[in-house]
């Protein structure tokens, strides 16, 4: 039975877009970043990298969607490595341990993942799977494009300001 890692991601773009995803943990970095850009209608044939990070998010290690030609035994430890030669298993070996997703290498926008939990394969679920959804994704493309996302408080205002105006009703 092999193990699952439960991966929570945000923006510093929207503070309302959370994305939960479970993910084997022999999956290959690659395939973690397809299964990303396919749940947010990204183009996954943009140049992108994972990091893995420190607790205060400063980029380490550097993977990437393309091969840079560094190969695997390159003699600089901080070399860039392709996402398709590295499991997440092979990088992820603690809970709370981070990466940073670059989606948009020219803004340097990114997401930010943390493991909140590594646990054995429950029966009955296809992996990698998304748990939690909650937001619409930032443009790829476009940072300065509004998401349509609200709090719940915002989204509770709208509800009880649809009475606001309305002289039918009564509210004595």
């Amino acid at each position: 039975m092999s193990m699952i890692f439960g991966f929570r991601m945000l923006s510093d773009e929207d503070d309302n877009f959370i994305r939960d995803y479970e993910i084997p943990y022999d999956m290959t970095l690659k395939d973690f970043y397809r299964f990303i850009c396919g749940d947010l209608n990204y183009n996954d044939k943009e140049m992108s990298s994972f990091f893995l990070s420190n607790d205060n998010w400063e980029k380490l290690k550097e993977f990437t969607s393309e091969d840079m030609g560094f190969g695997n035994d390159a003699e600089d430890e901080l070399a860039p490595v392709a996402m398709e030669n590295v499991l997440l298993g092979q990088i992820i070996r603690k809970q709370k341990e981070r990466l940073i997703f670059v989606f948009d290498m020219l803004g340097d926008r990114a997401f930010f993942l943390e493991l909140t939990q590594s646990k054995k394969r429950e029966d009955g679920y296809e992996y990698p799977r998304v748990v939690l959804a909650n937001g619409d994704a930032p443009d790829q493309y476009d940072a300065t494009k509004p998401t349509n996302n609200k709090s719940i408080f915002e989204e509770m205002m709208d509800d009880f300001n649809d009475f606001e105006g309305d002289d039918s009703y009564d509210d004595e």
